[in-house]
C-alpha cells in the first residue's frame, strides 16, 4: 500500500516534469523529456512486479534472479541519487536567482543550453509555472519510492532459495476494533497531532518567507519549536510507558532469522544516524554561537529532545520486532 501510493506520486511528478520540459523543448536535450518518461514506465512495471511477486521464495535460476533483482536495486539507488541531485540543484538555482542580479543569472542559465538564445528558455507562461512548482513539491514521494523499492527488492534478493520453518512460523490474525479499548483514541490524536503539524509548518512557511519584520520571523520560529518540543515530550514519554509495558508483558522473544526484520532494524538505525548528526552539529553551533536568546535555547531543547526521542523510540520498535505474538 505504502508502495503504491509513492508510486502514484512519483507518476504525477514524471507527468509535470514532462510538461516543464515540453515547454521549451527547442532548447533542451531530447533526453531530458525522454528521461521522465522512461521512468514513469519504470515505476509502473516494479510496482506491479513488487505487488505480485514481493511474497515469493524463488528456488529456480536462483543466479539469474539474484543477478536481476540486484540490478533492480541498484537502478532504483542511481534514480534516488539522481532525484536528490536533481532536488539539491533546483534549490541552488532558487537561492541564486535571489542573490544575483539578473544579468549573471542569465549568463548562468545559457552555459548548457543547446541555444544561443537564452529567451526560448524562460519558463514566463502560467501552465509552466504550475508544472514547475508542481515536480518540485513531488520530488520526496519519488525519493521515498526508490528508498521503498529499494527495501522491498532486497528482501526479495535474500529470500531467494530460502525455507521457512513452518514450525516457528506464527499466523497472526489482526482484528481491527476501532472503536473498542484505545484505537479510536490513538487514531484521534495521532490526527490531531499531524493536521496541527501542518498548521504549524504551513504557518510558518509563510511568516518566515513573507514577512520582512524580525519580530514576526522571531514568533514563527518560537511557535515552530514549541510544537515540536511539546510533540517531542510526548513522543518520548509514549516510547518508555510502551517499554515499560513490555516488562511486564513477558513473551518469548523471536531469535529466528528473518530478513525482513533485520533489514527494518538496520534501516531504523541507519535512518536515526542522520537525525542524530544533524541534533549534534545543531548543539555543537548553539554553544558556539553569541548571543544565547530564547530561539537558541528553544533550538538546543529541541536538538536535545530529538536525539532522546530517536533513542527510546528505537529501542521500543527494535524490542517489538523480536517479540512473539500472544
Amino acid at each position: 500500500g505504502g508502495l503504491i501510493l509513492f508510486a502514484i506520486f512519483s507518476l504525477v511528478m514524471d507527468v509535470f516534469k514532462i510538461g516543464y520540459y515540453s515547454s521549451f523543448y527547442s532548447c533542451l536535450s531530447a533526453i531530458k523529456i525522454i528521461y521522465p518518461i522512461v521512468q514513469a514506465i519504470f515505476v509502473v512495471v516494479q510496482t506491479y512486479f513488487l505487488w505480485v511477486s514481493a511474497k515469493d521464495c524463488i528456488h529456480v535460476h536462483l543466479n539469474v534472479t539474484r543477478c536481476g533483482l540486484m540490478l533492480t536495486l541498484t537502478t532504483n539507488l542511481a534514480v534516488w541519487m539522481s532525484a536528490v541531485t536533481d532536488e539539491s540543484v533546483h534549490k541552488a538555482h532558487s537561492k541564486l536567482k535571489k542573490n544575483m542580479t539578473e544579468e549573471i543569472f542569465r549568463w548562468l542559465l545559457k552555459v548548457g543550453m543547446r541555444s544561443s538564445s537564452v529567451e526560448e528558455c524562460n519558463c514566463n507562461s502560467q501552465i509552466c509555472q504550475i508544472f514547475k512548482n508542481g515536480y518540485f513539491w513531488l520530488y520526496p514521494f519519488n525519493i521515498e519510492y526508490s528508498l521503498f523499492a529499494s527495501a522491498m527488492v532486497y528482501v526479495m534478493w535474500k529470500n531467494v532459495g530460502r525455507f521457512i520453518d513452518h514450525h516457528s512460523h506464527h499466523i497472526q490474525r489482526l482484528k481491527f476494533k476501532l472503536f473498542r479499548r484505545t484505537f479510536f483514541v490513538g487514531i484521534m490524536l495521532g490526527l490531531i497531532i499531524l493536521v496541527s503539524g501542518l498548521g504549524v509548518l504551513i504557518l510558518y512557511e509563510v511568516q518566515v518567507n513573507s514577512s520582512t519584520e524580525s519580530s514576526k520571523k522571531s514568533q514563527a520560529l518560537t511557535m515552530y519549536y514549541i510544537f515540536n518540543i511539546v510533540c517531542l515530550s510526548l513522543m518520548s514519554l509514549v516510547c518508555i510507558g510502551g517499554s515499560i509495558i513490555y516488562r511486564f508483558d513477558k513473551r518469548d522473544m523471536d531469535r529466528h532469522k528473518n530478513p525482513t526484520r533485520t533489514l527494518d532494524v538496520a534501516l531504523l538505525m541507519g535512518a536515526a544516524l542522520g537525525q542524530y548528526a544533524i541534533s549534534y552539529y545543531s548543539i555543537v553551533a548553539i554553544v558556539a554561537s553569541t548571543p544565547r536568546d530564547t530561539i537558541s535555547a528553544l533550538n538546543l531543547t529541541y536538538a536535545l529532545l530529538m536525539i532522546a526521542q530517536h533513542t527510546f523510540q528505537n529501542v521500543f520498535i527494535i524490542e517489538g520486532l523480536h517479540r512473539q505474538p500472544p
